[in-house]
Parts: C-alpha cells; structure tokens; sequence
C-alpha cells in the first residue's frame, strides 16, 4: 500500500482543481487498490495541525472546472516555518509529525514561491516531497509557465477591454492595476493582449514625466483616451534607485491605496485630464480554468504520479521548452521568474509604439 497526500498552499488560483484530478486520477489509474490518498485541509496549517481526510476515487470527478481548490488553501510565510510562535508550536517537527502519523510515503505540494521554499525545506528534512508549479504571477524559477497564468490572463485582459469603450465615451484616462507585486509577466502580457497604450512593469522603473508625454502625444494625434496598465509591484525611476529599507519606509508612508491610485494622481495634476483608476483584484485569480490551464494542469498532476511511481522525490514538475519535465526542488526554492529586459513580448510592445514608462 502506497499513501499520498497533497495540500495546497498559498493564493488560490485557477487549475488547482484540474491539477489535483490529474494527480488522483493517475494514482488509482496506476496503483489501483494499492494507493491510499489523503487531503490535507488548508495548506502548511493543515499539516501543522494534522488535518486531513481520505480522498477517495469519485473525490476527483466534477472538479475539472471548478476554480480554487476543494482542499482549501491558507498563507504561512516561509521566514515563520522555523520560528516558534506564541503558541509554542515547532512547525517542522509538527508537520513531520503529521506525515509519519499518517504514514505517507510522498507528499504532494502545490503551490508559488513561498510554498515552494517550505517544500524544499521539508524535503531537506528528509520527507518525500514532490510539487507542482501554481501562480498567477508566472514567477516560479525552473518552469516556462505556471497553472493559473492564463486563466488569470483571459480575466485581466477583459478587463481592460471593457476599460476601452467607457474610455473612449468619455475621453478618459484609465489606470488599471493588474496583480504582480515583483514580477509583471501577467501585466505584461495582459497589456498587450488589452492595447494598452503604456505598460508599467516591476521590471523597468517609470518616470511620471514619460507616462504624460505619451499621453499628451496622443491628445495632439485626437486620441482622447489612454490606458494605463500597471503592475501591483510597479516602481518609479525614483525608487528604484532606494536601498530596501528606504524603499520600504517610502511605501509605508505613502498615502495612498496602491500604486495605480498615486500614477493616476500624478497623470490629473501634470495634464489635467480625468483620470480613472480600476482595480480587478482577487476578480484575476476566481473563476473557473481556462482550456490551457486544465490541459496544463492535468499534465502536470499526471507527471506528479509518474514520479511518485518511479520513486522520484525531491521534484518540482515544471515546462521546458513545450516538455513537461521534474525540476530539482532545490533549484527553484527561493529564486524568482523575472521578466529579463529582452524579452520578446517586450520587443513586441515597444515595435507598435506601447511606451512602458522609461
């Protein structure tokens, strides 16, 4: 008898269900009676405090479209696994703990960044572990993509369609801001896919004074309208050139809700136009999967089975170059997706005049 668990950590986003189908369905496809698979309630919380149920075989059927996850999700900073809290909880011993009480034999995790790092610190500590790649934000180390992107994507990018036709109404000015706090990869690509005219990424720090030249350009071409795409996790030319502390402290004093809010003040007191901001939020993440996140998902929850078949532990289940593949864990942990500077969509952008702010 072989025994699986698998939570789910972090954001929820789209695939997550597809992903855990295509896990439980290649198990049993492959192990038969031989598997036993257990859920593990809310993420890292729920391994902590050794919550979990049996999945049995139909817990995996009419989930393929379904958004978020049926095993629940929760947050747990990976700079907090080691440090004990009030509460006097060791949370590494407690989620060994948890593993050898239910007597698995591989662990099967997903989830982003912060996830990822727990993961590999638990694969350190000698639990089989294996995960697959899960964030909107497309900023894991050791895969093309991630689940969760596209359909995050399809959301983002119909928003600002719809921001288009009242824009132009009204001849307004639309800041839009598009989740990404280090890495625009969703922003980027939404932009695009949106027309809008300036796309503001973490990656590339703006100048105000070049976002409102773009726009006073386009009132003396009888363009009334612009829309401005902007990443959570944009920065000015300004502060870029902050140490992280003063970074920190800036941003913390800052009077406004988020980023967008301040870019669209500074748009409506140097040119005078009216300004808009619209924030999608957490609309990005719900929803049901689009077809490339169940296609992709499901791929990658059916190579989480074959390396658990092949006793491959120690693995992330990542895409190279159009082939589903296991990633070292220890080579994703802790290392971040940027958008490199020249990057083809980038190119693209800048070929059909889209400014990004610098």
């Amino acid at each position: 008898m072989i025994k699986v668990g698998i939570l789910t950590s972090g954001g929820d986003c789209q695939g997550l269900n597809p992903a855990i189908r295509g896990l439980g369905k290649a198990l049993y496809d492959t192990f038969g009676k031989e598997v036993k698979i257990y859920g593990i309630r809310d993420g890292y919380r729920g391994l902590i405090n050794g919550e979990y149920d049996i999945m049995k075989k139909s817990a995996f059927s009419g989930i393929l479209t379904m958004g978020g996850t049926i095993l629940g999700t929760s947050r747990q900073p990976f700079k907090e696994m080691k440090v004990i809290g009030d509460d006097g909880i060791d949370k590494v011993r407690a989620m060994k703990k948890t593993y050898d009480e239910i007597g698995l034999d591989c662990l099967v995790i997903l989830g982003g960044n912060g996830t990822h790092k727990t993961a590999n610190l638990l694969s350190e500590e000698g639990l089989n572990v294996v995960t697959l790649p899960k964030t909107i934000d497309n900023d894991l180390w050791g895969t093309d993509i991630t689940f969760g992107f596209y359909s995050a994507l399809d959301v983002a990018t119909e928003v600002i369609d719809r921001l288009h036709t009242t824009a132009t109404s009204h001849g307004r000015i639309f800041v839009v801001e598009i989740m990404g706090h280090k890495a625009g990869w969703l922003n980027l690509y939404a932009g695009l896919a949106g027309g809008a005219d300036i796309i503001l990424i973490p990656e590339i720090p703006y100048s105000i004074d070049k976002i409102t030249e773009v726009i006073d350009n386009r009132t003396k071409e009888g363009k009334l309208f612009s829309i401005v795409a902007v990443a959570e996790g944009a920065i000015s030319l300004e502060e870029s050139k902050m140490s992280k502390k003063e970074f920190k402290a800036a941003r913390a004093a800052m009077t406004y809700p988020s980023i967008a809010y301040r870019i669209a003040d500074d748009i409506a007191k140097i040119t005078e136009h009216d300004v808009r901001v619209a924030i999608p939020g957490h609309i990005q993440r719900g929803g049901e999967p689009s077809a490339y996140d169940r296609v992709l998902s499901t791929m990658f929850g059916t190579k989480a089975a074959e390396l658990i078949k092949n006793e491959k532990y120690g693995y992330m289940v990542g895409m190279k170059n159009g082939e589903v593949v296991p990633v070292p864990l220890s080579v994703v942990a802790g290392r971040l997706k940027c958008v490199p500077l020249d990057n083809q969509v980038i190119a693209s952008a800048r070929n059909i005049g889209i400014s990004f702010g610098d």
